[in-house]
């Protein structure tokens, strides 16, 4: 008898443990506020790094050994890479462009792990790569999604991957809007 009640103790201890280790894990909320504070920081900063179309400061937050997944899919590995495509970027096709950024969602996971979804509204655009059509004329809107890494007090970039948003379908029997409406 004595055994099943240690056993009983010993399941009710495991599972209170188990239970209310993602509170004890939890960030006291000062420290997430902080820390949800220097997200939106880092993308409010890329977004006017964009609007500057400097691309050394728009690729200052990412890692040295970050990928980041393009609008058509090409992988840049290294944030020297990131940096050098969005320099030639900034100084043809979106040449002049603005962006408007909104932070849709903000995840943090363990391990000072954080997911960040943000949707970007393109416009002022010289052309568009390849393949890429604008959602509605003039306007280019895409669904960005950063994965971060909180590192000796700072949050850095690892993985980025950037995708657009198609325009609506045109329903069967009429045809698109002119450009300019």
């Amino acid at each position: 008898m004595i055994r099943t009640r240690f056993s009983l103790a010993t399941v009710a201890a495991v599972f209170l443990t188990v239970a209310l280790s993602p509170l004890a894990n939890a960030a006291p909320a000062g420290a997430r506020a902080q820390d949800e504070a220097a997200l939106r920081k880092l993308v409010a900063d890329q977004t006017e790094a964009w609007n500057r179309q400097d691309a050394a400061a728009w690729s200052k937050d990412f890692t040295d050994d970050a990928t980041f997944i393009n609008i058509v899919g090409t992988i840049f590995s290294g944030r020297a890479e990131i940096e050098k495509r969005h320099a030639f970027v900034f100084g043809t096709l979106f040449k002049g462009s603005r962006s408007e950024v909104t932070v849709r969602n903000l995840l943090f996971l363990d391990g000072g792990v954080a997911v960040v979804d943000t949707e970007h509204q393109v416009t002022g655009y010289a052309g568009l790569p390849p393949g890429v059509q604008a959602t509605t004329p003039g306007v280019l809107r895409t669904q960005m999604r950063y994965v971060l890494k909180k590192t000796r007090g700072r949050w850095l970039i690892v993985a980025g991957q950037n995708t657009d948003v198609k325009p609506a379908p045109v329903p069967a029997g009429s045809s698109p809007a002119p450009a300019g409406h």
